[in-house]
């Protein structure tokens, strides 16, 4: 699944509970150090991607007509353009993939930032970590569908895209992410 860069900061916390509670890491500094470097690896990798696709987009509005004229399915030739330029920009197209990396990534800044100790395995620690991603993922939908419920049965009817709606609706998301142990 692909990540958006309004949902790092909650994945970045969900990694830091879960270390937390794992009862096999000690985490030295406390919980908000371990949020930043998460986050902050997180962030870069969406920040690849967009980049990535940045540059997609601007190849294929360059041959816009040259692929109408052969009647090129634009989502298939941004596909093979993504999956073409990927390693240049360093981006791994596998989520799964992608997310161990990413795993990796963060446990190793964090054990030589002195941040973590743990007497297991890297893997199982990287194993944690990766853990909480995919939870998030697979919860991150309902809790969305949850709000949007809510605030349809709101009696002043809020209009999506407005700045008042975004504000309710960031409010009853961290409500639900507490409530369902993904935020602290």
């Amino acid at each position: 699944m692909k990540i958006r860069l309004p949902h790092a900061p909650y994945i970045a916390n969900k990694i830091a509970i879960d270390l937390l509670n794992s009862g096999s890491v000690k985490l030295i500094s406390g919980i908000e150090p371990v949020i930043k470097i998460a986050e902050d690896f997180i962030i870069e990798d969406i920040e690849k991607e967009m980049s990535l696709e940045e540059r997609v987009s601007e190849l294929l509005q360059e041959n816009e007509d040259d692929m109408e004229f052969m009647q090129v399915d634009r989502r298939n030739m941004f596909w093979l353009i993504k999956k073409k330029l990927a390693k240049e920009y360093k981006v791994i197209l596998s989520y799964e993939d992608r997310y161990s990396d990413l795993s990796h990534k963060i446990l190793e800044k964090l054990w030589k930032s002195g941040l973590i100790e743990y007497s297991v395995s890297e893997n199982r620690i990287k194993n944690i970590i990766y853990t909480a991603m995919e939870k998030y993922f697979t919860s991150f939908e309902k809790v969305e569908e949850i709000v949007a419920e809510k605030i349809n049965n709101y009696k002043r009817k809020l209009i999506p895209g407005t700045p008042e709606y975004d504000l309710v609706f960031e409010r009853l998301y961290e409500e639900e992410l507490r409530r369902k142990g993904l935020l602290l």
